[in-house]
């Protein structure tokens, strides 16, 4: 076997290859090389596991960040829950990691991270501080609405009688998402992921993409972007607008994508990752959501300690503190210089 950089000739071929897997997930889809060269201008690295007849055993997709501010590294996938190594055989998968960590050090990293959701057993360090919350579904959303007990159902509700209402589309939506999203974010005191990087998910995964907002009238209060792969629809990225909480726009939101899910014949809803006990973790939860434990794991060139790039990180607080001070047009400008570097 051979390890080698796909090219976009590859790409049926390797989608081929992940459509079958069970440890794939989208984001081992080739088109997301696209994606990230064309929104963020980094360097991708499809890696393929080739047998001699030409057939793909593995794959490792990985984009390089390079940045004064946060350092010089690789991660498969970043921006999102999964990535990783996808390997028939523990042979291909060291092959792939092997040619990972010999990348990693001519372009000088000093670190890679893999995000899988199943245990790599090759003894790099990890952390499992994240679960992905998923819920099985049943064959129709009456059933599924049926299975929450009566205060979930009420909850679901409380904003319908308020008046909101729920859109699902794509391009048209994508004003709407965005600005929630850039509220959202800024409350956090995170940089917002750029416009440009949701519409081009929208146009390189046609079939695989959409748009969920729930609406007061006019306006957009919340919204989710939704993503699909094989039986599952994926929430990533979900955002409310804090002043109408109280109508609770984000319980119609995710029972409104379920109902999607439902009667497009998915049998799993993921809700996104969130570390265990926290309150996100709690609102999947009540849902009937399952948790399934995350395994990220790091090569270190130096050794040391897990790189901590997440808002968690002290050394972050004030330009965290700073960010939720600065005028939402400001952070639109200025965040997607910023956000491009952080995995």
């Amino acid at each position: 076997m051979k390890i080698r950089i796909a090219e976009s000739t590859d790409a049926s071929t390797v989608d081929g290859f992940v459509n079958k897997m069970d440890t794939s997930s989208l984001y081992h889809d080739y088109r997301w090389v696209s994606v990230i060269e064309k929104c963020f201008g980094h360097k991708c690295y499809y890696l393929v596991c080739e047998e001699s007849n030409g057939r793909i055993a593995g794959t490792l997709p990985m984009v390089h960040l390079k940045s004064r501010l946060f350092g010089n590294f690789l991660v498969s996938m970043p921006f999102f829950n999964y990535g990783g190594v996808c390997a028939e055989s523990e042979g291909s998968r060291s092959l792939l990691i092997e040619e990972a960590v010999r990348i990693a050090n001519d372009v000088g990293a000093s670190h890679i991270e893999f995000r899988q959701d199943s245990p790599l057993q090759n003894g790099f360090p990890s952390r499992t501080s994240k679960v992905s919350m998923r819920l099985d579904l049943p064959s129709s959303p009456e059933d599924l609405m049926r299975s929450f007990p009566s205060k979930l159902r009420s909850q679901v509700r409380k904003p319908q009688k308020e008046g909101m209402t729920t859109r699902i589309g794509r391009f048209e939506e994508l004003d709407g998402f965005h600005h929630v999203f850039s509220v959202n974010m800024r409350k956090l005191g995170t940089p917002a992921l750029p416009k440009g990087f949701f519409r081009d998910i929208l146009v390189q995964f046609p079939d695989e993409s959409w748009i969920c907002s729930v609406y007061l009238d006019s306006v957009p209060v919340a919204s989710g972007f939704l993503v699909a792969f094989k039986n599952r629809l994926e929430v990533p990225w979900a955002s409310s607008l804090s002043e109408y909480n109280k109508y609770s726009p984000n319980m119609l939101l995710f029972w409104s994508c379920m109902e999607f899910a439902c009667r497009g014949g998915f049998k799993v809803f993921d809700f996104g990752r969130s570390t265990a006990g926290e309150k996100t973790y709690k609102f999947k939860e009540q849902w009937g959501a399952r948790p399934v434990q995350l395994h990220w794991y790091y090569w270190l060139r130096d050794g040391g300690g897990i790189p901590d790039l997440t808002p968690g990180n002290p050394k972050y607080q004030l330009a965290i503190a700073l960010w939720k001070r600065l005028p939402l047009s400001v952070t639109k400008i200025i965040g997607p210089r910023i956000i491009r570097n952080i995995p």
